[in-house]
């Protein structure tokens, strides 16, 4: 049976990916050597790695913007620290907006460098909304903000306009909507949503707010040495950044992100409206900050969980189970999901009026 597979994270990648990488893994480029065992050093894998670094930031309209692509390790989770690390002045200030469980986490990280103002946070509401309404201090270093929460279905569906530069975590919604990614500086995002598997962090960073605040860096956290070293300052995650490439050449065959977003956008609608329609469920985010990658929804009478969960395990559907911090299901739909599984989603909630 196939499986349709809603999982968050390390989630669905393109089956044209799977089948390219699963015949690398056994002879890559003609080379005779497993793409898991060659030199990062080799020409083969250094041309990965500058193509996808090139790709990425053409992917998001950045080439010749003052703009580098890395590809690094350590997930969102280093990058919590690494930002400021590099941005945060010895006696400045960094001003985070409160979105959500990584949001948290980013803000902790923050607050070991300086000191770091919420401008604003949906926490009392367990961030069932994006705050509005706030304002970012002008003195600020910069302005941090998680555009997607996985855990609570909620997406930022504009940005503020600033004039210091604006971070921006993207781990579950990066190259799946069209935005003016030339208003973030520093955009960091975990691989394993819509780009390749765990094991490889992108980061696409403006090269002029680098250096400026007076730190003394470790070097496995300083970006400006990573930049020197095309990414290469140690050994990178081989075959999560060639299973990256792949997926990025995948989105760009599909038209780029404008093509993947018009789909995304199908998909997202489909689910919600099912959501809306049927009297067994209901959203748990507020609508007008809905997520188009990660759909939360409850059932509106608990007693018919054992029934639903019967469904849709039955239909071949894995990864559904909400988070203990939510509850309910979790649709993650992410770019390579085809809608074709969020109809076979569909089906089993229109199913479940049948049976109770």
């Amino acid at each position: 049976m196939k499986k349709h597979n809603y999982s968050a994270g390390p989630s669905i990648l393109p089956q044209e990916v799977f089948e390219k990488a699963s015949q690398a893994v056994l002879n890559f480029n003609n080379s005779g050597l497993s793409i898991l065992e060659i030199s990062h050093r080799s020409k083969d894998f250094v041309a990965v790695m500058d193509e996808a670094r090139s790709l990425a930031l053409e992917l998001l309209g950045l080439q010749g913007k003052g703009y580098q692509a890395l590809f690094l390790q350590g997930g969102a989770s280093t990058a919590f620290l690494m930002a400021p690390y590099n941005l945060l002045k010895e006696n400045g200030k960094a001003a985070y907006l409160d979105s959500g469980t990584w949001a948290t986490a980013a803000i902790k990280e923050a607050k070991l460098f300086g000191e770091t103002v919420v401008v604003g946070s949906s926490k009392d509401d367990n961030y069932n909304h994006i705050p509005k309404g706030y304002e970012i201090p002008a003195d600020a270093d910069y302005f941090h903000c998680t555009s997607n929460n996985t855990i609570f279905g909620t997406q930022m569906k504009e940005f503020p306009a600033t004039n210091i530069p604006v971070v921006c975590d993207m781990s579950s919604d990066i190259f799946s909507r069209e935005l003016d990614f030339s208003k973030f500086d520093l955009i960091y995002a975990g691989a394993q949503k819509n780009m390749g598997p765990a094991g490889t962090t992108l980061v696409v960073v403006k090269e002029e707010i680098l250096g400026k605040n007076g730190r003394t860096i470790p070097s496995m956290l300083d970006y400006t040495k990573h930049i020197k070293a095309e990414s290469m300052y140690n050994t990178p995650s081989v075959f999560a950044v060639y299973v990256s490439l792949l997926t990025l050449q995948w989105i760009k065959e599909k038209g780029g992100i404008a093509a993947v977003e018009k789909l995304n956008n199908a998909k997202a609608e489909l689910l919600y409206a099912e959501i809306d329609r049927n009297p067994l469920f209901k959203g748990a985010a507020a609508v007008e900050d809905r997520s188009n990658m990660n759909v939360t929804f409850l059932l509106t009478n608990p007693d018919h969980t054992a029934t639903f969960d019967a469904l849709w395990k039955e239909a071949g559907i894995s990864g559904l189970p909400g988070h203990r911090s939510v509850g309910g299901y979790r649709a993650s739909i992410y770019n390579a999901m085809p809608i074709e599984s969020v109809q076979v989603l569909v089906d089993v909630m229109k199913a479940l009026e049948t049976k109770v």
